[in-house]
């Protein structure tokens, strides 16, 4: 026994460790050949994907390139999906920038090393929750919240665009309506080369986009706004337009996180936040890719993926990654088998790196704001927000009180003050089971249960639903709902309670259901139940409460319960009821209208 033990442990330790070693059996020279054209297909995607992330994040452009090597390498061989490929994404990108600009001047030594330092701890924090199995824990993210997050980070990446696209001055770090104010006085100073230059990439984008999707449109769009930079300047000795600049054509050097006081306490929340999003992001992906390939997915594991592909990638120039959207959505539909497909992506980016690298310095800055707004405008889920806004009022609240949030408040606090708005909604809808009357529909031939008020009850035995968790959170709302379903006919004095709904009760849960059957003996009523599940049973004969609990009033099924209760009934009350809506109420005489008149008399 011992030794199967030990053998079942130092699997569980390999498979922590060494992930890969579930998918190796996968690779085939089919597999490898397929993997290796999606990974150059991702590489090459990257080039400019990297530029514009990096400009986003306020770091040098060149880091932006880093941060899909490495780390996209480290989670594919230590997380769970087959192919999602992790990097640098837009939101993750704004967040930082949202986050440090304000410690820090954006793209300067100082700025880059609490990057750096940001991604540390955000790995050790994805790793602590991986190795904890807080995988589950994302599923608390509303879904409406990261739709609103995204739609809000799409509007404040263009207005963060708005003065390359226009070439002119501005401040930055400025919140999103001082941003537009700032655009908006100073129309006047607008550079029309510039604007020419952003408008022939923006549009050149668009049409590859709509007309052939297969052709990556960031790589042609970035080639349009050169040529027509470049046209300019050389055809009409246009001279001020300002450039990218040249790339180190090198690759990622070493860097060290650096952890002072000052720094650690004002990054803790940064930490966390951005943590959430990252992990909702990966994860999300992730799943979204394993419903079509019919993956098993880890989420533990995937966690325990991004914190190493973070935390390695913050000893090599790498600033925070996640999944990324395109990438991963590209990988699939270039045909990725395996993670091999990431590995080749980041390895293959270093080789494009040392290739295009210098020709960066061709590269206008409003070519690339208008590259940004595409993607801004992508980020937008327009399908969602209409489906949202149309079914649930509670998720509505979310979405925009998000949206709000992100465009007017600091990003980790937005991000924060969803998730906290979603569990209060959450904890709101827990609380309050639903607590329902239910009748047999005499117009169904098995006479099914529903609840319609317009149908006639049984004058003896009120039949009851209960569903939701009976916990200490729900017992003051079911206590009153089911106040008020017991004050029916004074001759209901059986009542049914079925648990189907219940999957839970708590100790407070158990003693309200005590305490409710004590209270209806004293008056003298009867408390009936049925289709109790195994664990809510169990917590219910706890603390010697099994006395309280009769058998003979705990029942398997629906219709054996009401076949005993029937029984049981006030034959008299039975023999003038013009109900009859039990199958058993057919057993009964005809009500023939003189047991009324016998009994006024």
């Amino acid at each position: 026994m011992e030794e199967s033990v030990d053998s079942k442990d130092s699997k569980n330790w390999c498979s922590l460790c060494m992930p890969f070693l579930k998918w190796w059996p996968r690779v085939t020279p089919t597999t490898v050949r397929a993997d290796l054209i999606a990974g150059l297909t991702g590489a090459v995607l990257a080039l400019p994907q990297g530029v514009a992330f990096a400009t986003i994040a306020g770091m040098p452009p060149q880091y932006g390139l880093y941060a899909g090597m490495v780390p996209a390498i480290i989670a594919a061989l230590f997380g769970s999906s087959w192919q999602l490929v992790s990097g640098p994404t837009t939101a993750a990108s704004l967040v930082l920038f949202s986050s440090l600009s304000k410690y820090a001047l954006p793209g300067s030594a100082e700025y880059v090393q609490l990057a750096l330092t940001l991604t540390m701890m955000v790995g050790l924090i994805e790793l602590i929750m991986g190795l904890a199995r807080l995988g589950a824990l994302v599923n608390f993210i509303s879904h409406s919240v990261v739709v609103g997050f995204t739609a809000g980070a799409a509007l404040l990446i263009a207005s963060s665009q708005l003065k390359h696209f226009f070439g002119i001055e501005m401040p930055r770090g400025g919140h999103f309506h001082q941003t537009v104010y700032g655009v908006v006085s100073r129309w006047g100073d607008f550079n029309p080369h510039v604007v020419a230059v952003g408008l022939a990439a923006m549009i050149t984008g668009l049409l590859i986009r709509r007309f052939l999707p297969k052709v990556p449109y960031m790589i042609v769009a970035m080639l349009a706004g050169c040529a027509v930079s470049f046209g300019l300047s050389r055809y009409a000795g246009v001279a001020d337009i300002p450039m990218v600049g040249a790339l180190p054509s090198s690759l990622p050097p070493l860097s060290s996180p650096h952890f002072t006081l000052n720094s650690f306490r004002d990054l803790v929340p940064v930490a966390l936040a951005m943590t959430l999003f990252a992990l909702t992001e990966a994860v999300s992906i992730a799943r979204a890719l394993a419903v079509k390939t019919g993956q098993d997915l880890d989420g533990n594991q995937e966690f325990i993926g991004q914190g190493l592909s973070n935390m390695v990638g913050s000893f090599f120039s790498g600033y925070v990654s996640t999944g990324s959207f395109n990438r991963s959505g590209l990988n699939f539909q270039a045909g990725a088998r395996t993670p091999l497909a990431a590995i080749f992506a980041g390895s293959l980016l270093m080789v494009v790196v040392l290739l295009v690298a210098p020709y960066a310095s061709y590269l206008p800055n409003g070519a690339m704001a208008g590259i940004l707004f595409l993607v801004a405008w992508g980020l937008i889920d327009f399908h969602h927000i209409k489906r949202i806004l149309k079914t649930s009022r509670a998720d509505s609240v979310i979405l925009v009180v998000t949206f709000l949030a992100t465009l007017f408040l600091e990003l980790e606090f937005a991000i924060f003050f969803g998730v906290l708005l979603s569990l209060m909604l959450y904890l709101n809808q827990t609380s309050h089971p639903r607590v329902l009357s239910r009748v047999p529909d005499p117009h169904h031939p098995l006479r099914t249960f529903v609840t319609d008020p317009s149908l006639p009850e049984c004058p003896q035995l009120k039949i009851i639903r209960i569903d939701g968790s009976l916990f200490f959170g729900a017992i003051n709302h079911v206590q009153e709902q089911l106040r008020q379903l017991f004050r029916g006919s004074s001759e209901q004095k059986n009542f049914l309670l079925i648990f189907a709904g219940i999957n839970f009760v708590d100790m407070a849960g158990a003693d309200f259901i005590v305490d409710l059957i004590k209270k209806e003996q004293e008056k003298g009523e009867k408390l009936y139940f049925c289709e109790i599940k195994k664990p809510v049973l169990d917590a219910l004969h706890k603390d010697g409460n099994g006395e309280i609990l009769q058998a003979d009033t705990i029942f398997e099924l629906k219709n054996e319960a009401v076949a005993a209760i029937c029984q049981r009934l006030d034959p008299d009350i039975c023999a003038r009821c013009q109900a009859r809506i039990f199958w058993e109420c057919k057993a009964l005489p005809p009500f023939s209208g003189q047991q009324d008149k016998a009994a006024s008399a």
